[in-house]
Parts: structure tokens; sequence; C-alpha cells
């Protein structure tokens, strides 16, 4: 089972994916390539104006995120049962 963990992990990490696994969910989400020319890896650039913001940049922004729900994740209550 090690080995498959590591396995995977490797894959992953040559995919440029990050896991995220616990009770409730199982995500993949695309990370930025550090050998991307455009973002250097940074994975977007601040544009300008008086109002910079971040633009995502394609390398990763328009892959798809995969989510696998398994246990429901349990209702907060409103008030303290006291």
């Amino acid at each position: 089972m090690p080995v498959t963990a590591a396995a995977a992990a490797a894959v992953l990490e040559a995919g440029h994916w990050r896991l995220y696994a616990d009770r409730h969910r199982i995500e993949l989400t695309p990370r930025p390539r550090r050998s991307c020319p455009d973002c250097r890896g940074a994975g977007g650039w601040w544009t300008g104006g008086p109002f910079p913001e971040m633009s995502a940049c394609g390398c990763w922004a328009h892959r798809r995120e995969l989510r696998v729900r398994l246990l429901p994740v349990p209702a907060w209550p409103d008030e303290p049962p006291f």
C-alpha cells in the first residue's frame, strides 16, 4: 500500500494537481506549472490601474477541479443547545 500511495503522489506532482482528502470529500485541484513561460509558476500576474486585480494564468485556471463527496457534512446548530 505505501508503494501505491507514493506512486499516486508522484503522478499528481508530475501532472500539477493538489490532492485533498478528508472523511467528507476528496478534491483534486490544479496547480500552476513552474515551467510556464507566462507566469513562471506564480499562477498569474497583477493588472495595473488604481485597483489592481490578479489575473489568473491559463496554465491552471482553465483546468477543471474534481470532487468526490463521501459523507455529508453535519449541520451546525443555529443556537447552542442550552
